[in-house]
């Protein structure tokens, strides 16, 4: 693996991403989805909208124009939010090196198509290698040289493995894992689950009803993973409850945020510009409704978070709902 890294996003993690790789004085290229924003970052050297106060390292180029994936990267790293993933890629893909591998850092279900993100990114680049990078990392942590540990998860396990050794270090300890479809379910659905546990804060609840939110959130997720293929024991680690729990329970969480805002009472579009950055979950939701429902999977707490993001169901009635339903063996439909 070549030391040549683009990274396509400019968010939070797409710069922590690059931050993180140029250690060492490797060369990293930082592109973001637009002019303007590109020729901001490469002034200023800092992504003062989304990361203030971590500047670029000096083999940070940010790329002004689209030249550069022209150029003879082996790796590419696409972290720009699920929704606008194959449109960055239809976009991009007539120039990209045709044989740098792709890294997704992206946790979503498309809409409509209901494709997590790695077949995204295989409709739009077909016959790359591909990798999934997911984990408990929020972004603001890791800039700031935080001890943290995510998973490199791909069906080409020499892949895997040089893509762990490339982005870990001394204090991001990185593991590989060849279940692709249980990575990227983990890393979609805990946001669902997040906005659902946001929610309880914002109902004032407590953590008895928050933790029973996030274990019952859990086994929706194992459900849903095991009936589309994945490894059950892959929700059992660091990109299944681990990042389950960081994302429901942290502060600097963007889901559990809006989560909590929504269940303050406000509506999804009033939330919306007050958070920095993209809720995932609330874009992930239906595709992951959907992709139950062609595995006939069971996701009450899901159904719930959607009625509540897209329907305007008051969140006292959504936990009636779930609190209503009939009772049943704890363990109904996971594996055993």
């Amino acid at each position: 693996m070549t030391d040549q890294v683009g990274v396509l996003g400019a968010g939070a993690w797409g710069t922590t991403l690059a931050i993180r790789l140029a250690e060492g004085e490797r060369p990293v290229t930082l592109w973001a989805h637009s002019v303007e924003a590109n020729e901001e970052l490469a002034s200023r050297r800092e992504n003062v909208r989304y990361l203030p106060g971590h500047v670029l390292p000096p083999n940070v180029r940010v790329a002004t124009d689209e030249g550069f994936f022209e150029e003879p990267f082996r790796l590419f790293i696409v972290a720009v939010p699920s929704a606008h993933v194959r449109s960055v890629l239809r976009r991009l893909a007539p120039a990209l090196y045709p044989e740098a591998a792709i890294l997704s850092a992206v946790k979503g279900i498309e809409e409509g198509s209901h494709r997590r993100m790695t077949e995204v990114i295989d409709d739009e680049l077909p016959g790359r290698r591909l990798a999934v990078l997911s984990g408990p990392n929020l972004a603001r942590e890791i800039a700031a040289g935080k001890p943290a540990s995510s998973v490199v998860a791909s069906s080409d396990a020499d892949l895997a493995t040089d893509l762990a050794a490339l982005i870990g270090s001394e204090r991001f300890r990185t593991y590989t894992n060849a279940d692709v479809i249980g990575v990227e379910l983990c890393g979609a659905l805990k946001n669902v689950v997040a906005l659902a546990a946001g929610m309880v804060d914002g109902l004032g609840f407590g953590d008895s009803a928050k933790a029973g939110i996030v274990t019952r959130g859990l086994a929706e997720m194992t459900r849903l993973g095991v009936a589309a293929g994945a490894n059950p024991l892959t929700f059992s680690g660091l990109a299944g409850v681990g990042d389950l729990i960081a994302t429901c329970m942290s502060p600097l969480s963007r889901n559990r945020r809006a989560g909590e805002l929504l269940g303050s009472g406000m509506a999804w579009q009033d939330v919306a510009p007050r958070l920095l950055g993209i809720a995932e979950g609330v874009f992930t939701v239906r595709g992951a409704l959907a992709l139950a429902d062609e595995y006939g999977v069971e996701l009450p707490i899901a159904e719930q978070v959607s009625a509540v993001v897209h329907d305007r169901r008051p969140p006292m009635e959504a936990v009636a709902a779930l609190m209503g339903r009939e009772q049943k063996d704890e363990l109904a439909g996971l594996p055993r």
